[in-house]
């Protein structure tokens, strides 16, 4: 599992150096040239830890993955150039972004952190940490589980981006409508668009309660459709909705402040949330391919009821402090996992759902 992890981390690290991706150009001086660069004169605690924290867990799995071919010494080595390589990359292209300043400390730093992680690794390692980690996956989890663990990893994360629904990810269509207007201005194409004949309308009380509740209960299926048994579902299951609760309060504590954490937490999601917790429980018992097809059936129905809502006008502001604010360089990484995961997960699940079927066939 370490090897898509970390490659799904890279692509997150190079989203969050190079955004916002706009107004590129060339400079006409050498794209290395802040490698030989004075010192900056001013910097920040939070900048050294952000860039060593950023590149620690790449460095953390890379070497994770190299561990297993490669003695430790080498394995290290590996990751650290790798995470160095990777940075040198982007504060590359950081020359070509008006927005962005290279810097040959963020680069040392990177590197640092890069290696602190395949320490870390290598540690953990050595200790037989990562052994008991394999024995706990082996028992725990069925042997194709792979891309499920990474999807239910990156859940959490993407519920950092406020949602206009709680535990609502995916909610693409009116942004994707204004896109594609846009981008068919002044040409014979926009007439060809379909044109809805009514405007979108809010969700009222019960449906708010159904995507809440739908949005709660995919992961808890989704990791029901790779877990042995009952009772390490009913687990995994109460861990999800917590870390599921717990983002969405983090989420509102930076979109609204501290005091406000608990805003989200109205009747309607407090419905919703003691639904799909019933659910998760009636559902323990069932098999692992049913479970992977139930999930595939609350993704379709959340998705259609999220989708035929638009955006509440008072969320809209509140995405201005994150894309125009203080947020504006981690909004790029959980607002992408918050509208992709759901798709994600659907083409996992078809993808696992069409591999069962291939296999079976031909005992047939």
């Amino acid at each position: 599992m370490a090897w898509p992890l970390a490659l799904a981390l890279a692509g997150l690290i190079a989203y969050a150096s190079l955004y916002p991706f706009a107004d590129w150009r060339d400079q006409d001086i050498s794209p290395l040239r802040f490698l030989t660069a004075p010192l900056p004169q001013y910097w920040t605690g939070f900048d050294v830890g952000a860039n060593l924290l950023g590149y620690a867990p790449l460095g953390f799995l890379l070497a994770l993955s190299a561990l297993r071919r490669l003695r430790g010494f080498w394995a290290v080595t590996l990751a650290m150039l790798a995470s160095g390589l990777l940075s040198l990359s982007l504060e590359t292209l950081q020359s070509y972004l008006p927005s962005r300043v290279p810097s040959n400390v963020d680069l040392v730093l990177n590197t640092l952190g890069g290696w602190l992680g395949a320490c870390c690794a290598w540690a953990l390692e050595r200790l037989g940490v990562i052994e008991r980690w394999s024995r706990f996956r082996t028992r725990w989890f069925a042997h194709d589980a792979r891309g499920a663990l990474v999807l239910l990893l990156l859940w959490p994360p993407a519920l950092l981006f406020p949602p206009s629904v709680p535990m609502g990810l995916g909610q693409v269509f009116e942004r994707l409508e204004a896109a594609l207007a846009d981008a068919l201005a002044d040409t014979p194409f926009l007439d060809w668009m379909p044109v809805r004949e009514l405007e979108l309308q809010p969700l009222v009380p019960m449906g708010e309660l159904l995507c809440v509740a739908l949005g709660a209960l995919i992961p808890c299926l989704l990791g029901y459709s790779v877990i042995r048994t009952a009772r390490q579902r009913a687990v995994f299951g109460a861990a999800m909705l917590v870390s599921g609760i717990a983002a969405s309060a983090l989420s509102a504590a930076l979109s609204y402040g501290p005091e406000h954490a608990w805003a989200w937490l109205d009747v309607p999601v407090q419905a919703g949330l003691g639904v799909a917790a019933l659910l998760a429980l009636l559902l323990l018992p069932v098999p692992r391919r049913a479970a992977a097809a139930l999930t595939l059936l609350a993704l379709a129905i959340h998705l259609g009821l999220l989708n035929q809502a638009p955006t509440d006008p008072y969320f809209a502001q509140t995405l201005q402090a994150w894309e125009q604010g203080r947020f504006i360089r981690f909004n790029g990484l959980v607002q992408w996992l918050g509208w992709c995961w759901p798709y994600a997960a659907l083409l996992y699940i078809l993808m696992r759902l069409s591999g069962r079927e291939q296999a079976a066939a031909p005992e047939k």
